[in-house]
């Protein structure tokens, strides 16, 4: 039994120790957002954040969040509203197919939380690792820069 704290809640797993927290997200808490990309820790659409740390949730088994804070897209929402990335991601209709938008939010986040102010050049280089097949790379980059400067 592995237990954590998902988005705010104390939640309990009985998957095995090396499930894929993605799979436990998604088969066993019917959490979502969260996508299954290439599941080999390679296009970054199965981040979460894991005590404010972006986590590939495709590799990391749920034992290795046991006692931890997940934070997924959904637990990110500031007085269940979405929160300033969020909006901003919204704003600058940063998502066609949506498909990589919940890993581009949480790796943008962890971003946003060690540098609060980035550049172009920054916010290009922290989401270098995220694939966007539908090339709305430039949107996203205006996005996060938006959310920066708190518009």
């Amino acid at each position: 039994m592995t237990q954590f704290t998902l988005n705010g809640q104390s939640v309990r797993s009985s998957a095995s120790a090396s499930t894929p927290l993605l799979d436990v997200l998604a088969n066993d808490l019917q959490v979502n957002g969260t996508k299954f990309g290439c599941g080999k820790a390679q296009c970054n659409a199965c981040l979460v954040m894991v005590d404010g740390n972006p986590v590939k949730s495709c590799v990391a088994p749920v034992s290795a969040v046991a006692g931890r804070t997940v934070t997924t897209l959904a637990g990110m929402k500031e007085g269940g509203k979405p929160s300033r990335l969020q909006q901003a991601f919204m704003d600058e209709q940063a998502a066609q197919c949506g498909y990589c938008t919940s890993g581009m939010v949480i790796q943008a986040q962890a971003l946003l939380d060690r540098n609060p102010r980035p550049t172009d050049a920054e916010v290009r280089v922290a989401l270098d690792g995220n694939l966007c097949r539908c090339g709305a790379h430039n949107r996203i980059v205006r996005a996060v820069l938006r959310a920066a400067k708190g518009v």
